[in-house]
This record gives structure tokens, C-alpha cells and sequence, in this order.
């Protein structure tokens, strides 16, 4: 049985609700990591940080894609790795702006 157009307008409309709500639980998840590590503080364009976070996203991609040899290695070292990684970005950054 097909749908028709005004279901789907529906569905639609509120898929792209609940895609809204998401992201912006998602900024603001990243955004208080990003506050903690000190990037607040740092005078950077917003390209220029753009490009950092692009790179560390890459990273993880890749890391996530290794095979680490632990058991549940992503479910428990994954969050402190990315809290790390956040935060030697956040030095890195903080000492070229100085």
C-alpha cells in the first residue's frame, strides 16, 4: 500500500525535527568539551578551527577503524582518548597563539 505525498510531507517534517534536536544535543556536547580543553580562550578564525577539528574528526575516523586487540576497547577507552586528544589539540593551538 503506498503513502501518500501528505504522509510522507509528514514524516519528513518530523525527521527533520528530531535531526534538529540531535545536532544541537550534539553542539552543545562538543562545545562544553571544547570549553573545558581551553579553546574558548584561543583568538582563531573560524576557518582555521574548522580545519583543526576536521583533522582530529579524521583521526578518530581512522582510529575507529583500527582493530586495537581490546576487548570493548571503544566502548571504554574511547571517551578519555577523545577527551585527550581534545585537550593536546587545545595546547597545541594555545601555544602557536601565544
Amino acid at each position: 500500500m503506498k503513502k501518500p505525498s501528505s504522509r510522507i510531507r509528514e514524516e519528513i517534517a518530523r525527521l527533520q525535527e528530531q535531526l534538529k534536536h540531535s545536532e544541537t544535543r550534539e553542539a552543545e556536547r562538543i562545545g562544553r568539551i571544547a570549553l573545558k580543553a581551553g579553546i574558548g580562550e584561543i583568538v582563531v578564525e573560524d576557518t582555521e578551527l574548522l580545519v583543526a577539528f576536521e583533522e582530529l574528526a579524521a583521526r578518530f575516523r581512522a582510529d575507529q577503524r583500527k582493530p586495537t586487540g581490546k576487548k570493548n576497547a571503544g566502548a571504554s577507552g574511547g571517551a578519555g582518548a577523545q577527551s585527550a586528544a581534545v585537550t593536546s589539540s587545545a595546547d597545541a593551538g594555545g601555544s602557536g597563539e601565544a
